[in-house]
């Protein structure tokens, strides 16, 4: 889909369906869910849902208008570049053979990877950085030949916050 990257965090109540409900409303607004993180805050009656989606500029109010009809969503903001923090870990499965082995551990020094798994023909590589920077690690990688591939997805905090959030 063509348009801008939005990331939207949301504080929902921890109750079952409420997944389900938030993904019906970007499915029936047509957007497209690029990923998608959920977890308990500090509070266990509360989450925080972080969603990436594209579309054009109408978007966040668009959307923030129907999410904030859901009974058990507390809050809703769209992350912008400057005003939070966002990372993504990457697992990346990768053929080692005796001619690669000394550039993929020049690599993961470079990059500040971690070796998580490591056999002599296949390791696993862990990283974590912003998107750009994930992004980066896999265009490198790639000629090399990765066999596998899992991402978290973006998650992110919001840098202005005063107190804790969670305890809603």
């Amino acid at each position: 889909m063509e348009g801008e990257i939005h990331i939207i965090s949301m504080l929902v109540r921890n109750r079952s369906g409420v997944l389900s409900r938030v993904a019906g409303v970007f499915g029936r607004l047509g957007y497209n869910i690029e990923s998608l993180c959920v977890a308990e805050t500090t509070n266990p009656k509360i989450s925080r849902i972080t969603l990436v989606s594209r579309a054009n500029s109408d978007f966040t109010e668009k959307i923030k208008k129907y999410l904030d009809r859901l009974v058990d969503v507390i809050e809703v903001t769209e992350l912008g570049q400057g005003q939070s923090v966002q990372r993504e870990m990457i697992l990346l499965g990768i053929d080692m053979n005796p001619e690669n082995r000394k550039e993929i551990v020049q690599a993961i020094a470079m990059f500040g990877c971690r070796i998580v798994s490591i056999k002599e023909d296949y390791c696993i590589i862990e990283s974590v950085g912003n998107r750009e920077e994930t992004e980066t690690i896999l265009k490198y990688f790639e000629p090399i030949g990765i066999r596998e591939l899992a991402r978290t997805g973006l998650i992110a905090l919001q840098q202005k916050k005063n107190g804790n959030d969670d305890e809603r």
